[in-house]
């Protein structure tokens, strides 16, 4: 197929499947499917629902447990690509457009998102209308600039008659445009006015109107409700519709939406408007026509500091009382904000190899600077908690209420901080800078520290955040690397941790049943090694006493998973795998030290870092970070 033919193609096709006919042939339309009829709010309500979602039960995972508690997440398919760790919001924001689906009070309110610069309010909006471009289809008057809904032809006093035929409620009345053109066109015959089928276009301003915030010395409201043709006065009278230009945001976005971007920067005579069309839902005609029906989803977005100084003021208790506020905070859980940053990577055309934990790196210190200081727990435990992660100590995992940290935060937690598009700035520069077509989470700590000092805000603060990075962060990154490390040494780690794992649980088991166990090769009956499982279990301080209480926990925690159909591993309990680990990493620590930092090796030191730089390269490092970090943790993991 060339080119032109496939143009005529589509052209043909598009507009023979395109509606045009009477209105009586619209009724029948209506009569076979009255969703067709729907209003705005449920039009997007619909295409919200229509992907599903997904409900994260606590009993099924024990991360949902720990950030949300009981209560019931959904998870909506339509976001689940591009939003993340705002779990919460979005439910609100569904539950708005239900409530407004059912024609709650909802329907007749503004929905306001708020919250701090880069939390993802745009992409919100951007979202929603470019869900609008893949509705179906709406049914207009032929002609109407506003492209309404063809039932406002039926008069009042039929309206209830059509309504049971049809199956629908009828809400609104004709423009002035169209109710002029019904009189004198078609003699008030309105069967024959034509319909026709629409699409909705963010570019062509099909349903979708956009506000921007205006110079107060050069508002207009005629960038709301269309303005009156001054080259048409001369020719009609002043109440005449046809001088009227209903191009304004409202006259587009009917049947759709209208965008307040920024809104709380105009003026608030500039919003009156908005008063009239949420509880009236009309909005006034330019030059001294009528009120015109108008329905339609308003959204408005800003920053929190114009949101207090609006709120403020009482005067503007009109249109507060009109305003649905949803907070959009930043993401505070670490995994979450990983995805956004990859998300956002994947979009761009940087093809640079990128680190294990670099944005791993990049995340902690964006969320760390969001958090509210707690008196509870550091920072670093504070982000884990938050993350769902268990948090062990001496041996048991450490209780501690997330609910009691949200509350000792307040409610303000997540609305200031570090950017998502300072963190991706940021690693962009790393990107840029790299020699070696290659990033690493040290190349990303020095970007960040970079951006930070060039930054224009307050040296306390700026000090604080240049801590989370050159301290806090460095040191959780030295344990990680440690980690991956010895972990590359022991080429079976996982072998060799599972074997470990089941040797323990044999003794335990056995220590807390009062039994022997079976050697299982020679079939000897032997007593519980005492000095093996203190081997383990001092590994995470547990101290000779309180060893019979662990012992008996693991057993039952064990058993408690195989009851219930669950497979148990060396993962399955948090504080023994924490044991486990660190007992591999004890025992390989010194050799990886003196691997790691020796400049000339012997024949089987060079054997045995060949094949760790092999393992940790299976792991997602390419030769030059291998070197880079594996340089780093020589001269500064093992220091004598």
């Amino acid at each position: 197929m060339d080119f032109e033919e496939l143009i005529l193609h589509d052209r043909e096709k598009r507009n023979k499947s395109k509606f045009e006919g009477s209105f009586l042939e619209y009724l029948e339309l209506v009569r076979n499917k009255p969703e067709v009829a729907k209003l705005a709010h449920e039009r997007m309500y619909n295409l919200l629902m229509e992907k599903g979602f997904d409900v994260l039960k606590a009993e099924d995972n024990p991360r949902v447990k720990k950030i949300y508690g009981n209560d019931i997440i959904k998870r909506y398919n339509f976001f689940k690509d591009d939003f993340f760790g705002i779990d919460k919001v979005l439910i609100k924001l569904v539950n708005y457009f239900y409530s407004a689906a059912m024609k709650g009070e909802e329907a007749r309110q503004v929905l306001y998102l708020v919250g701090p610069v880069g939390a993802g309010k745009s992409s919100l909006v951007e979202a929603l209308k470019k869900a609008l471009e893949t509705a179906d289809p709406i049914y207009s008057l032929k002609g109407c600039p506003m492209h309404e809904e063809p039932l406002h032809l039926i008069p009042k006093h039929l309206r209830g008659e059509f309504e049971e035929y049809l199956g629908v409620q009828i809400e609104g009345d004709l423009c002035p445009a169209c109710r002029y053109r019904l009189l004198h066109e078609y003699d008030g015959q309105y069967e024959k006015f034509p319909v026709v089928e629409t699409s909705f276009s963010i570019r062509s301003r099909k349903g979708v109107g956009v506000v921007p915030p205006v110079d107060p010395n050069n508002q207009d409201t005629s960038i709301l409700t269309g303005s009156v043709d001054i080259s048409k006065m001369d020719m009609y009278p002043e109440d005449d519709p046809r001088i009227f230009s209903l191009n304004g945001a409202f006259n587009v976005g009917n049947r759709g939406l209208v965008e307040f971007i920024e809104v709380f920067k105009n003026d608030v005579e500039y919003l009156h408007t908005i008063i009239t069309a949420t509880q009236e839902k009309s909005i006034p005609s330019p030059g001294k026509g009528s009120m015109i029906y108008f329905d339609g989803v308003i959204l408005a977005h800003s920053n929190e500091a114009e949101w207090e100084k609006f709120k403020s003021d009482h005067t503007n208790e009109a249109i507060l009382d009109r305003i649905v506020k949803i907070e959009v905070p930043y993401c505070l859980e670490l995994s979450e904000e990983i995805k956004i940053y990859e998300k956002i990577l994947k979009k761009s055309n940087f093809n640079a190899h990128i680190a294990p934990h670099s944005i791993e790196v990049a995340a902690m210190f964006a969320i760390l600077s969001r958090l509210t200081p707690s008196a509870k727990v550091d920072p670093v435990t504070k982000l884990k908690i938050y993350n769902g992660e268990e948090i062990v100590e001496k041996g048991t995992t450490k209780r501690i209420d997330i609910g009691e940290l949200r509350e000792e935060a307040g409610q303000k937690e997540g609305m200031k901080g570090i950017s998502t598009r300072f963190i991706i700035k940021a690693i962009d520069n790393a990107l840029s800078n790299s020699e070696h077509n290659c990033i690493n989470p040290l190349s990303i700590m020095e970007s960040m520290i970079k951006s930070v000092k060039e930054v224009d805000i307050a040296e306390d603060e700026k000090k604080r955040l240049l801590g989370f990075i050159q301290d806090t962060i460095r040191k959780e990154y030295n344990k990680i690397l440690e980690k991956e490390i010895t972990k590359a040494f022991i080429h079976s780690f996982r072998e060799q941790a599972e074997s470990l794992f089941n040797n323990y649980l044999d003794n335990a088991e056995a220590f807390v049943n009062k039994n022997k166990l079976k050697d299982r090769s020679t079939g000897e009956e032997l007593v519980p090694d005492e000095k093996f499982m203190r081997n383990i279990e001092e590994q995470i301080g547990i101290s000779e006493g309180s060893s019979k209480g662990f012992r008996n926990d693991v057993t039952s925690y064990m058993f408690y998973l195989v009851r219930n159909g669950g497979t148990i591993d060396y993962t399955s309990y948090e504080p023994l795998k924490e044991a486990i680990e660190k007992k591999l990493m004890a025992s390989v620590k010194d050799l990886s030290r003196i691997v790691t930092k020796s400049r000339v090796r012997d024949k089987e030191q060079d054997i045995k870092y060949n094949t760790m730089v092999e393992e940790m390269k299976s792991n997602g490092y390419c030769d030059h970070c291998c070197d880079v970090v594996l340089k780093y943790a020589a001269n500064n993991l093992w220091k004598d």
